[in-house]
């Protein structure tokens, strides 16, 4: 370990040229990594939803498709548009109820119930099928493309113009995501730090890390536009206590090495690497427990958090102590007094008054527990955008002129007769909510003869295996009718094709519903389990890890339980991954206050010295990490039109500063509370226990 650090010392200019150079790989890796913009892609792919969308892909040649609203159009010119959308690539078929008009049909036979169900006053309803999968890129170029030829007179919507429209916007915003997180970083940095200069130090090393983990992404070959709007700002937050923790600890070995820096900074890194390789193993456990989720949305964004850390914690022993003595004369040139006050006598009234904390406890935790467990969220990923893009436009639209909300698809044997069909079909129609039941069955009805359709139609329609049927339906997405409905749909399936499946947005996110519930309960259990055997093989102690987890899953409780108060509904995405990584990232705080009691306790101060001791020189340390973390997050949730990106940065931003209180203002009692217990069941207290007994029996 000691020979590690005076290697970094020794080779920092190599280290500093190869960190440059490695930024090439890095980058190409970040530029040829696919971003996905589906959030449903993520949902295990042997349920029947997911197996549903590949039989469309593989056996149909399809597996997405855009409900278009167009107004005020004559009929030639929507034919002439039709053609010219026709004509994009991966555009498959226009279906509309001119489609139907094949030359040979009279329009006598063509059923008023379809041309009804196609058109509403000088609105029509078109149907553009593609031959590639929802948030594939052809699809999404296919629709950039379709807006460009109707000169966006149309209104394109369904889950693929939702993609588009959330790339659009991601892609636009995740720049000044970072921009706003580093300026405020960079704010609360030169405030608490003692120098002007080292803040932009801290940020270029961890900027480099921020790289190396994105560019690395490339071996995933793809991560979700989550993942990459967050990647950066949470490694950021999560991070920046390493430099810190080096800085404090360079400024601490200069003085003992009598000016010599280059053995200062040795002796730094080695004391900074057995530290926070201690500190982020927390971090990772919370990111570690994510990928514990069937929703492997979680796994996507746990590999990539976790191999963030490891980054970080390199760079930080690395590139940061090269740099800094690279630059060192540039530094002390700016040095400051740090601005940050003292703090010893709020920790000793603290410690005086802990019975404050323990009644604060009693007051909140019944509310803060209550409000955490009945959180409204929401699943569908159009709540988390701007009312005013195109994709929310059109939905409205569709809603308003044809009073539908979504489509539902259904798989049927092809081979079913007709008779069966059409008792299915009929008795859909009659499921509250449905709109339509639109197939190749119902189309020909009784009077058309299937040959007078035209070839395309049947073949998107009918492939010899599967025949293909429209539900339309008046109710949203991820509303308790929607779900209702197709629960009943099922039922109706099953009676007449038990091979039958109902897939598209609605069951999809039906099922994200139900995984996710079941996800939120694993990935808490998980997280607690792992960060709880971390702190009790650092303490070796059976109560330490029960005391401090409770501590910041009180803090969690008291988060997660006031958007419930406030009412304010979550994206799903925010319940399930909030708490791990609140737990991860701030029971560092308890863990460094702890860390210090233990210290002091066994150094043969008693538990109330002990504990004030503990927090006088923790409390600031604790306080600079935790504004940090606020200031590298909550920027972004203020900024982020994208709720599901905001929500979340609000809620880190807001759980880091709780996490902060808690700890400052309830650690303490209980650790003076259970102080007797404390040192009866953690390894190394046995001289304490021994003293105190001994000091008993001489006064007897």
């Amino acid at each position: 370990m000691k020979g590690f650090g005076r290697a970094v010392v020794r080779l920092r200019i190599p280290i500093l040229i190869l960190a440059v150079i490695l930024l090439i790989p890095a980058a190409i890796g970040y530029l040829n990594t696919r971003t996905n913009y589906d959030i449903l892609t993520y949902l295990p792919k042997e349920i029947e939803t997911m197996q549903g969308q590949d039989i469309l892909a593989e056996d149909f040649g399809t597996g997405a498709f855009s409900l278009i609203v167009v107004e005020g159009m004559k009929e030639k010119d929507i034919k002439a548009m039709a053609e010219k959308m026709e004509a994009v690539d991966h555009v498959t078929k226009v279906i509309w109820y001119g489609t139907l008009l094949d030359v040979s049909i009279p329009v006598e036979l063509l059923p008023s119930k379809y041309t009804d169900m196609l058109k509403n006053g000088d609105a029509t309803l078109m149907i553009a099928v593609y031959d590639s999968t929802m948030s594939s890129d052809e699809t999404m170029k296919a629709i950039a493309d379709l807006r460009e030829v109707t000169d966006n007179q149309v209104y394109i919507s369904g889950m693929s113009a939702i993609v588009v429209d959330t790339k659009d916007l991601s892609d636009r915003e995740v720049p000044m995501y970072v921009v706003v997180a580093v300026a405020l970083c960079l704010v609360v940095l030169m405030i608490t730090m003692d120098s002007f200069l080292i803040p932009l130090f801290f940020l270029l090393s961890i900027g480099f890390a921020v790289i190396y983990n994105m560019g690395s992404n490339f071996i995933q070959g793809e991560i979700s536009y989550m993942t990459k709007a967050l990647a950066a700002i949470l490694q950021l937050a999560v991070t920046m206590d390493y430099s810190i923790f080096l800085w404090h600890s360079y400024e601490e070995e200069k003085k003992e090495a009598q000016g010599d820096k280059k053995v200062a900074m040795a002796n730094a890194i080695n004391s900074t690497l057995s530290s926070v390789v201690g500190s982020s193993i927390t971090t990772v456990a919370g990111f570690v427990a994510l990928m514990f989720m069937s929703y492997t949305m979680g796994l996507d964004m746990g590999i990539v958090m976790a191999k963030g850390v490891v980054f970080g914690v390199i760079c930080c022993v690395t590139i940061l102590p090269s740099m800094i003595l690279v630059f060192d004369k540039a530094i002390e040139k700016t040095v400051h007094r740090p601005i940050m006050p003292n703090f010893s006598k709020l920790s000793k009234w603290v410690v005086n008054h802990f019975y404050i904390g323990l009644i604060l406890f009693a007051i909140l935790i019944v509310p803060a527990y209550i409000g955490q467990s009945k959180n409204e969220v929401y699943y569908n990923l159009d709540s988390s955008l701007p009312k005013d893009l195109p994709c929310i436009v059109a939905g409205e639209k569709l809603e308003q002129s044809f009073d539908m909300a979504s489509t539902h698809l259904v798989l049927m044997d092809s081979k079913l007769d007709s008779k069966t069909v059409n008792k299915f079909v009929e008795e859909v129609k009659q499921v509250q909510g449905v709109k339509a039941v639109v197939g190749l069955n119902s189309i020909i009805g009784p009077l058309l003869p299937k040959e007078l359709i035209p070839k395309m139609l049947t073949k998107i329609l009918d492939n010899g295996e599967y025949q293909l049927i429209f539900i339309l339906s008046e109710y949203k997405v991820a509303t308790d009718e929607v779900n209702a409905q197709c629960d009943t749909i099922n039922e109706v399936l099953d009676k007449y094709d038990t091979k039958g499946m109902l897939i598209g947005e609605a069951p999809c996110t039906q099922d994200l519903i139900k995984i996710t519930d079941h996800d939120f309960k694993v990935v808490n259990l998980v997280s607690i389990i792992l960060v709880g055997v971390i702190v009790l093989l650092v303490f070796r102690s059976l109560t330490l890890p029960v005391l401090l987890v409770a501590t910041i899953e009180f803090a969690i409780f008291i988060n997660m339980g006031i958007p419930y108060y406030m009412g304010t509904v979550l994206p799903f995405v925010a319940s399930i991954v909030i708490g791990t990584i609140q737990l991860g990232s701030t029971v560092d705080y308890a863990i460094l206050m702890t860390n210090k009691y233990k210290g002091y306790r066994m150094s043969g101060l008693d538990k109330k010295e002990a504990v004030t001791s503990a927090l006088n020189s923790s409390i600031a340390s604790i306080i600079v990490s935790a504004l940090s973390f606020f200031a590298a997050t909550i920027g972004v949730g203020l900024y982020s039109n994208i709720d599901m990106i905001g929500a979340l940065c609000t809620l880190l931003a807001r759980g880091a500063i709780i996490s902060m209180f808690v700890v400052i203002f309830f650690l303490p009692a209980v650790l003076r509370v259970f102080d007797p217990i404390i040192i009866r069941t953690t390894m190394g207290f046995r001289g304490i226990r021994k003293g105190k007994e001994e000091r008993q029996g001489e006064a007897l």
